[in-house]
């Protein structure tokens, strides 16, 4: 069908009929404001590079790698407390073996000479095919927090904020004796019977240990689910191949972000956005606007990175957390009116074009008909519509003046607090905001 598009478009230009919308730029005035608070100092294991993974090996280890084969093959960094696993990655068959199922294997080490008990308090992992497609969206819906979802990353994030049960497939806890070294889990990612060859997964977990433990993910191309010993052994071995090499930190010119494979310190991000030294956002006639996952040469004037910094990565692969995925970002508003008649304000997830100096506001397509830049559920508290949690899944795409997440009217000098909270899922492009709009009032 993909040959008759054209013909067909031009024939229903030339016949008088409507044609499709031209998308234009245009700059909304505004404030955007840095994003207060920050990240806390736990610590994500960040298991990104490869996404597509297309040979066995280890995808990344915080192991020791002192006396093993590779000893650049591990980061050696103990892991102790509260601390997380994101891991993202894409499989798309292998060479002669098109039918194949890639196995994704999580293995954890006791670094010490005590008996070790690392719990699993909360996580989630869906694949794409068939937990979790990418099927065409809605720019908005509402939704109960876990029944609407785009993708393994979306749906993954969405149950963590949600506060879903954990999958059967993950364990609570695992006790290890001094020394010993265990899988954790074993995972598929099968692509036998689909069409094109391809299924992608998305895990997060939220870990706790009462000792310093190594953590390691590692990669197993099979018909058949290996067994402990075959995904042991790939610690001895080396790296699996890592894609997109980084530009170097502070190089000129077009930057290649690539993608995440190391330690990142912070979680998640909490803040208060009221102004400075006070404890409120006095709220007049401009939007006022804040960037989620801002980034290197993406700031949008506000001169703020939030991207975690690495404890320890590889060569080669990202030297930031850039786009923060798997990060929560939990936000609260405390809104007041400060003008003298009752007003009504939009609160907004917004994906404006990518900037880093001050334009004088933000920067947006309309109408945005470009590639998806955000898809996810975001949680919200204090609006109109209800006072209670509620829970919406927004698709933004590039340059998008984004989709409401609630209307908040106020009397002249009242107050409400808001909140917005939302976990980055995978797959998305940084950068988006969080603005609150003026809604204009009638002349009547």
């Amino acid at each position: 069908m993909r040959p008759l598009l054209l013909p067909a478009l031009l024939g229903a230009t030339l016949l008088g009929m409507p044609s499709l919308p031209v998308s234009s730029q245009e700059l909304r005035s505004g404030e955007v404001r840095p994003l207060p608070g920050g990240l806390d100092q736990r610590l994500m294991v960040n298991d990104n590079n490869p996404e597509v993974v297309t040979e066995d090996g280890i995808l990344l280890s915080t192991f020791d790698g002192s006396g093993r084969e590779v000893p650049s093959a591990h980061l050696n960094v103990p892991l102790q407390g509260a601390f997380d696993l994101f891991s993202h990655h894409v499989y798309a068959g292998a060479k002669g073996a098109t039918e194949s199922t890639l196995w994704l294997g999580v293995i954890l080490g006791n670094r010490s000479d005590q008996e070790v008990t690392v719990r699993v308090p909360s996580g989630a992992t869906y694949l794409s095919q068939p937990g979790a497609p990418f099927l065409p969206m809605p720019p908005r819906m509402e939704h109960d927090g876990l029944s609407v979802y785009a993708g393994p990353g979306s749906r993954t994030a969405g149950d963590l904020i949600a506060g879903a049960p954990r999958p059967a497939e993950l364990p609570e806890q695992i006790t290890l004796g001094p020394g010993a070294t265990r899988v954790l889990l074993t995972l598929p990612l099968p692509v036998k019977g689909l069409d094109p060859l391809l299924n992608g997964r998305t895990l997060h977990l939220r870990l706790l240990s009462d000792g310093p433990v190594s953590l390691a993910t590692v990669g197993l191309i099979s018909d058949n689910a290996p067994d402990a010993s075959a995904l042991l052994g790939l610690l001895d071995g080396g790296l699996s191949s890592k894609e997109h090499r980084a530009s170097p930190k502070g190089a000129p010119g077009s930057i290649i972000y690539s993608r995440v494979s190391g330690v990142q310190i912070g979680s998640r991000w909490s803040g208060q956005l009221s102004d400075p030294g006070s404890p409120t956002l006095k709220l007049g006639n401009q939007p006022i606007s804040w960037p989620i996952a801002s980034l290197q040469r993406g700031s949008l004037g506000t001169a703020q990175v939030q991207s975690a910094q690495l404890q320890a990565f590889y060569p080669g692969t990202s030297w930031e957390a850039h786009g923060n995925y798997g990060v929560e970002y939990d936000l609260k508003l405390p809104l007041k009116n400060s003008t003298n008649r009752p007003c009504s304000y939009d609160l907004r997830l917004e994906s404006p074009l990518k900037a880093d100096r001050h334009q004088g506001g933000l920067k947006f397509i309309r109408p945005a008909k470009g590639p998806i830049f955000f898809r996810g559920t975001v949680e919200v508290r204090g609006s109109d519509e209800s006072p209670g949690r509620r829970y919406l899944h927004l698709v933004l795409r590039k340059g998008d003046p984004g989709q409401s997440l609630g209307t908040i009217t106020l009397d002249p000098g009242e107050q409400r607090m808001a909140r917005v909270r939302l976990i980055v899922p995978a797959d998305i492009t940084p950068v988006q905001v969080l603005t609150v709009v003026p809604v204009k009032q009638s002349e009547s």
